[in-house]
């Protein structure tokens, strides 16, 4: 039978998900078949999302983390059986070429299904510091991708090449949109009145870690009384309602959606932004030339797990510079309220000077999504 398919299995966040969209959809514009193998509580919608590009997915049995909680380790291990299984026939089914894997223990099923038919294992990780799965899946891998030069490459067990994050097509195409042009798309996608004069916060907090940012940065910027500035809000799904009333009775103009995937629109209009450090997140708004404050959940910081975005070991905020040219400040969780509080009354002159500062940005840390579907379709030659 020939192995002429190409597999990504990219669910969980979306963090992983996109960055593997992009591969496939650069792969299907090269007349290659592919498929996204999703697992995880978003995996119905990023099915969706995938349909609309003629992108063919399969959805694995959900496997949650399993932690310390019994009932967790038996529904993990029926993930991962029925997970396999599944897989498995699939690849029988349509022999693959090779299967690249986009980070996080989801993609464990598929990794034991390409182990047991020997299929060619490609991976990537989108942090500063590969990770847990990566690193044990790295002893069958040919080849470990990283968005970042990697500070534990010596952990893992196959070569590491530092490639950049795949980025949306679409974003891609959009990076230079022009400020009236985002704010009017805004209005008019959701029937808003943002206005193009005021100084316009972004904020969002990605699939994990939105709790924080949700709460914490509605309060404090209520604070800013006397300031002239607007607010776009992307709350993260399920958490719209609760983000809602902490805005009521605010003094600022504020535009508040669970996500949405016209992040060209949100980017463009920005100003500045608030948001966790997840390696698309930092790709996207080095894309953008944003400048950001970043918020790596307080897991993640540490030394066992670094952010995406390398980040200073102390608590206190510091200016981080992809480059030297996109500025970045980095808080840790338990700094966040006063990231605005502490500026007080000069916080958005403060941001000003940041979005002046940062004008040009620096894209070598982007990859376009051909770059990985050449790097696929080249090594898949050698087997």
């Amino acid at each position: 039978m020939k192995n002429d398919h190409y597999y990504i299995s990219c669910g969980g966040t979306g963090g992983h998900f996109y960055p593997g969209l992009s591969i496939a959809r650069e792969l299907k514009k090269q007349d290659k078949d592919v498929t996204l193998l999703l697992s995880g509580v978003n995996s119905l919608s990023q099915s969706q999302a995938a349909a609309v590009y003629g992108i063919t997915s399969l959805v694995l049995p959900k496997m949650p983390s399993p932690g310390k909680n019994p009932l967790r380790w038996l529904q993990f291990l029926w993930g991962l059986a029925g997970g396999f299984l599944i897989t498995l026939v699939r690849f029988l089914k349509k022999r693959p070429r090779s299967l690249f894997i986009m980070g996080s223990f989801a993609s464990a099923p598929a990794a034991a299904a390409a182990f047991f038919l020997r299929v060619p294992l490609y991976l990537h990780d989108g942090n500063a510091r590969i990770g847990k799965a990566n690193r044990f899946l790295s002893r069958q891998a040919k080849l470990l991708c990283t968005a970042f030069p990697a500070v534990n490459a010596a952990a893992c067990r196959c070569p590491v090449l530092c490639t950049g994050m795949p980025i949306r097509p679409e974003l891609e195409e959009k990076r230079h949109i022009s400020r009236k042009e985002a704010i009017d798309g805004l209005n008019q996608e959701y029937g808003k009145n943002l206005s193009q004069d005021l100084f316009t916060i972004l904020i969002f907090g990605g699939s994990q870690g939105a709790a924080t940012l949700n709460k914490t940065l509605p309060e404090a910027l209520k604070k800013l009384s006397g300031k002239s500035f607007q607010v776009i809000h992307l709350t993260g799904k399920g958490k719209l309602a609760e983000t809602e009333k902490i805005y009521e009775n605010s003094s600022f103009k504020y535009l508040l959606l669970e996500s949405s995937p016209r992040m060209e629109l949100f980017l463009g209009s920005a100003d500045l932004v608030f948001s966790r450090s997840g390696g698309s997140s930092v790709a996207e708004l080095t894309l953008f030339g944003k400048s950001a404050v970043l918020i790596p959940v307080r897991a993640k910081a540490s030394a066992a797990s670094q952010p995406a975005c390398p980040a200073p070991t102390t608590t206190a905020s510091a200016v981080y510079s992809i480059n030297s040219c996109v500025s970045f400040i980095l808080f840790f969780e338990n700094d966040i309220f006063n990231v605005v509080d502490f500026f007080g009354d000069l916080v958005v002159e403060f941001f000003q000077f940041l979005h002046f500062i940062a004008r040009v940005h620096d894209r070598r840390m982007i990859a376009p999504a051909e770059r990985f579907a050449d790097k696929i379709e080249g090594e898949g030659n050698k087997n």
